[in-house]
């Protein structure tokens, strides 16, 4: 791109506040590219195209979508989440988030630096929505998430322990799906629904090999009617609490 504009390496680097000397290491791959100068091409040449590259390089072990949904997701004035089987990465603990990506390792899915990443992106996302004026968090659990051990009983217990915490707060809604609501049901794969500060919506749904994001209102609203459906049919958040209690109590 630059060569195709005739300018220089100082010249560019010049032009987005760099020296000629970085611009080379970032060429020639001596030095990777940060956010920071992502965003400074960006601004220079107009679009964000410069920092989704960036965050498709840095978050590589994710599937294809994730990175564009957590950072809408870090914007979002409402979050909605539908989760299945693994506590949702916004309410994990450390160490649960650690046994899940150590666990992908020893399966060979991902490299030990690609484990640190994830760990890393779920702090990331909790202190996004942790932000001085919080989104509201609506989540919804299959029972499956918390009968389903990962890691020793004190991790467990741990976990069990923040969802308890997240409860208690002024901008979340905690809800169980019991088993027994069987075919009632409304969602048999994760999801995520953001409303953004000029009410916009946007889902977010994965598949086995890839995550997408949806922007178009006429697909979204469907998704945002069965998930209020699911809340009605789903357990009261004084009840969910209540069994995560009794969880929380059963765990040495």
């Amino acid at each position: 791109m630059r060569e195709e504009r005739g300018w220089t390496q100082e010249e560019f680097g010049e032009k987005v506040g760099y020296s000629g000397t970085h611009m080379s290491a970032i060429e020639t791959g001596r030095k990777p590219p940060t956010l920071r100068f992502s965003r400074s091409l960006d601004r220079f040449l107009g679009g964000d195209a410069y920092e989704r590259e960036w965050r498709e390089m840095r978050n590589g072990s994710l599937l294809e979508g994730f990175p564009e949904y957590v950072d809408y997701e870090g914007r979002a004035a409402e979050v909605r989440l539908f989760e299945i089987g693994i506590i949702p990465g916004l309410l994990q603990t450390p160490e649960y988030a650690s046994v899940l990506a150590e666990h992908a390792v020893q399966r060979g899915a991902i490299t030990e630096e690609q484990a640190h990443e994830r760990v890393s992106l779920v702090a990331q996302r909790q202190s996004a929505v942790a932000r001085s004026s919080p989104p509201m968090l609506f989540v919804v659990m299959d029972e499956s998430c918390v009968r389903r051990p990962i890691g020793a009983p004190k991790v467990m217990k741990a976990q069990y322990e923040r969802l308890l915490e997240f409860a208690e707060l002024p901008t979340t809604v905690l809800q169980i799906a019991p088993y027994d609501m069987g075919a009632r049901r409304t969602f048999d794969l994760p999801l995520y629904i953001l409303t953004m500060a000029d009410r916009s919506l946007m889902s977010y749904a994965e598949s086995a090999h890839r995550g997408h994001v949806e922007r178009e209102s006429s697909f979204v609203l469907p998704i945002l009617t069965a998930y209020h459906q699911l809340q009605a049919e789903a357990c009261p958040q004084a009840e969910s609490v209540a069994a995560i209690n009794q969880l929380r109590k059963g765990s040495p």
